[in-house]
């Protein structure tokens, strides 16, 4: 027999599985359903289309049919089926147990099983890492626009050895006989005996993985996709045991709207030593918290996502496996979401309403009901109908207790875990993620359940769902807040990438931004290419304009609160992920410390001169823009690079400030050195600056707390520079996350004197209550420190000193007249 290959056929793909007990992936396409199934259809398909799908091959329906008719299976089966009744849970698991054990039991036919083994030694003569290979069911009503029957049937992964794969095709075959695919079949209306065809396809090594959607799955917005992601296998993601870091990116620019990373409790991966699968506890691990996909990463994935969307003219549900540098998609099926009438769009949770439990809106709705806290399915039998069901996680054992709920909360998993996915199709509001509804909510509890808002709430809260409020309109300028906070002299910016955010953000109580970051801007604007690639392609004249227009929309916003807007600083790694990256970046053992900020003008002035002729540009309109030089190392460098600012059309804009990043270390002891070049602001980038100091890769798995940017040695140096600028004239700021995410680094800033702290959108309202709250403490203290030094003066005879502290005057004043007014 003709060893089978994952190479692609040269037939015509619909009609090539005609007839074969095993075909390739490459053979077949999205007319073989009724052969391979849904997800085999589905994979040709991709394949077909250039998706990069890992090879392997499929034992069709005709290879299900011939293990039947070899067995005399049919006839046993069809007796054993009669007697099944979904409703009755006990008979159901028995007459399942039964089929399952009965397809068990049969034996794989001899020219059936060297069939399979042949196809498994070509495939693993691809190279010795295909010797494992991952075996999954594909029935014939699967992954398809009406039902996904997520998690029904059977998956095995790192399958090694013939023994171990022809194990595996049984139980996959015998899976569709278990209580939980009988169920959902005879409760969806499908025949129960149904053919199932086997996937065999090689095992991806992987390192990160999830699963995206080309449209919300919760609120059917179409203009959006959303990426999940958690270290290791994806299994984690699609069964709900951990929570994944969320994305969500606008379909067509592929810029990141919205991003949540959550704390990923563990992993799953393979282990060659024990050559089993393991799980890797994450507690402590800097994985645990740390984002899963780079920048650059997103941005693929979603480009392909956009592509399979566009081939199937249908939003996708896709599983992607990420291995080293290879991307590979390992599955697309239809979204299953069941429609529901439009709500009103998002609500907050009803006025004084008390919230029990937050999580993430999975599937809109809402429903109130008594709680069912569940251990296993194994209790599944204490479910009442109408109860709302409160489990950790649910997988395919789950669904006959599901349809029982009214609603479902769990604490772990996203919106692509098992629990989300079934209760979209059943239409039952959900919340994942809460971390904590198991051990806050008890059975006998009446509670809401508003799946929209991701909210449990005490009691009976239903109510009229309320409008959605109309979208921000772009602000006039110096558009600001209409509710305002503390009135602090301590300025608060805003860190900045997506113009799709420009006009909202603006209406917030911020005083401009701090930290506009090109890269993610010039991402949208250039079509994710890398500049070079653009421009072999298109003219200087289109990269001016377009990323003129991207910067406009910021500083039209803020108009007239100061933008200041961080040059390109994209690390050649990062760089090389775009499109036509490859071919202009180098390869660098540590990107982080290599060839990108300042120096890299300095190599690339071409390019640099087109950044500053965009900004030229803006400031013809919006003089509020200003430049921010990042990652300067050395007087050199910068000194190199402020020539070619003053040979661009920005050179002879004597209002244009020029600011530096400080994230180097050896800004500390050069900072008089850059002054006396110009520069008027320092921006300190806690991120960098932190790790340099620590020598910690903040990228890196292998640490954990040792990234911390609370150091005193970080610390130090902060105040060091912050104390610098004031003696130099210069105004000080800072950017990195440390102020985001660290209450108390606010308060140590204003104490030392910053001049502005900018921050992440999300931090704004606490951050501007923490400076307030600091500097009002700094008063009093100084206040106090001022008494008593009179009391010693007024006993001694000595005259009181009029003069202020040098460098810190000023702002005392101005800090004592603010909280007057407040």
């Amino acid at each position: 027999m003709t060893t089978i290959t994952p190479q692609p056929s040269t037939e015509a793909a619909p009609g090539a599985p005609a007839g074969k007990a095993i075909v390739s992936i490459a053979e077949v396409g999205r007319a073989d359903v009724p052969i391979v199934g849904g997800k085999g259809a589905n994979l040709g398909e991709m394949t077909a289309a250039g998706l990069p799908v890992p090879s392997g091959f499929i034992l069709t329906t005709k290879a299900y049919r011939q293990f039947f008719d070899s067995n005399t299976l049919a006839p046993r089966v069809a007796t054993e089926l009669a007697r099944v009744a979904p409703d009755d849970t006990a008979a159901l698991d028995q007459r399942a147990a039964a089929l399952h054990q009965l397809v068990l039991d049969a034996k794989v036919p001899d020219d059936l099983r060297l069939a399979i083994e042949q196809a498994y030694e070509g495939l693993a003569k691809e190279g010795s890492s295909y010797a494992r290979v991952a075996v999954r069911s594909s029935a014939t009503v699967e992954d398809t626009a009406q039902f996904s029957f997520a998690g029904m049937f059977e998956s095995f992964l790192n399958v090694s050895d013939e023994t171990a794969l022809l194990d595996a095709v049984k139980k996959c075959w015998a899976s569709a006989f278990q209580a939980r695919a009988l169920f959902y079949r005879i409760k969806q209306g499908l025949p129960a005996d149904i053919s199932l065809a086997v996937i065999v396809q090689r095992m991806v090594n992987s390192e990160k993985s999830g699963v995206m959607f080309t449209a919300d799955p919760a609120t059917h917005d179409a203009s959006r996709i959303v990426i999940e992601a958690a270290w290791g296998l994806g299994e984690v993601v699609v069964h709900g045991a951990v929570t994944p870091d969320r994305h969500v990116l606008d379909k067509r620019s592929l810029a990141v709207v919205e991003t949540q990373i959550a704390t990923k409790e563990f992993l799953l991966t393979w282990d060659a030593s024990t050559h089993a699968t393991v799980r890797i506890d994450l507690t402590g691990d800097a994985r645990a918290k740390a984002p899963v996909l780079s920048a650059g990463e997103l941005a693929i994935l979603g480009a392909l996502a956009r592509r399979a969307e566009e081939h199937y003219h249908v939003a996708q549900d896709l599983e992607f496996a990420i291995e080293g540098t290879e991307i590979f998609l390992t599955q697309t099926r239809p979204i299953t979401t069941r429609q529901r009438p439009a709500e009103g769009g998002a609500r907050a949770p009803g006025e004084g309403a008390t919230v029990l439990v937050r999580g993430l809106g999975a599937s809109p709705g809402r429903a109130t009901g008594a709680v069912r806290v569940l251990a296993s399915p194994g209790e599944g039998a204490a479910m009442l109908a109408g109860e709302i069901l409160v489990t950790r996680m649910t997988s395919p054992d789950w669904v006959p207790i599901m349809r029982r709920a009214v609603a479902i909360i769990t604490d772990s998993g996203g919106m692509t875990s098992h629990a989300a996915i079934v209760a979209r199709e059943l239409g039952l509001p959900c919340i994942v993620g809460t971390h904590n509804a198991t051990r806050v909510l008890a059975t006998g509890n009446v509670v809401t359940v508003d799946g929209q808002v991701g909210a449990v709430l005490a009691g009976a809260a239903e109510g009229p769902a309320t409008p959605a409020p109309a979208p921000p309109p772009a602000p006039a300028p110096n558009a600001r807040a209409t509710t305002a906070g503390p009135v602090t002299a301590t300025r608060l910016y805003v860190n900045l990438a997506e113009p799709e955010r420009a006009a909202e953000v603006a209406l917030q109580d911020v005083d401009g931004v701090g930290l506009l970051r090109a890269e993610f801007m010039m991402l949208e604007v250039l079509e994710h290419m890398h500049p070079s690639a653009f421009l072999a392609q298109r003219s200087a004249d289109e990269f001016v304009r377009r990323m003129a227009e991207g910067v406009r929309v910021f500083a039209r916003a803020f108009a007239p609160r100061p933008v200041v807007y961080r040059a390109m600083d994209f690390r050649t790694n990062e760089f090389r992920d775009l499109t036509g990256g490859a071919a202009h970046e180098p390869i660098e053992a540590n990107p982080m410390i290599g060839y990108r900020g300042c120096l890299r003008y300095t190599r690339e002035p071409d390019l640099f001169a087109l950044e500053l002729r965009a900004l030229a540009d803006v400031r013809r309109d919006f003089d509020n823009l200003h430049l921010m030089i990042p990652f300067v190392r050395t007087p050199r460098e910068l000194e190199a690079c402020l020539t070619l600012v003053a040979a661009s059309p920005l050179g002879a804009d004597a209002r244009l400030e020029r600011w530096i990043m400080a994230e180097v270390p050896s800004v500390v002891t050069h900072l008089a050195a850059y002054a006396s070049m110009g520069i008027t602001g320092v921006s300190i980038g806690s991120n960098d600056l932190t790790q340099l100091l620590l020598g910690v890769d903040r990228d890196s798995e292998l640490f954990g707390s040792g990234y911390d940017e609370r150091d005193p040695a970080v610390l130090d140096a902060i105040r060091s520079i912050i104390r610098q600028c004031h003696r130099l004239g210069l105004t000080c700021s800072i950017c990195g996350q440390a102020p985001s995410v660290h209450a108390d680094y606010a308060a140590s800033l204003v104490e030392w004197g910053i001049d502005s702290i900018s921050v992440n959108a999300d931090a704004i309202d606490r951050t501007r209550r923490s400076i307030a709250v600091a500097e009002q403490r700094l008063i009093l203290q100084q206040a106090r420190a001022r008494s008593s030094e009179r009391g010693l003066r007024t006993h001694s005879g000595a005259p009181e000193q009029g003069e202020k502290e040098a460098g810190g005057g000023d702002r005392d004043d101005e800090r004592s007249a603010l909280a007057m007014q407040q």
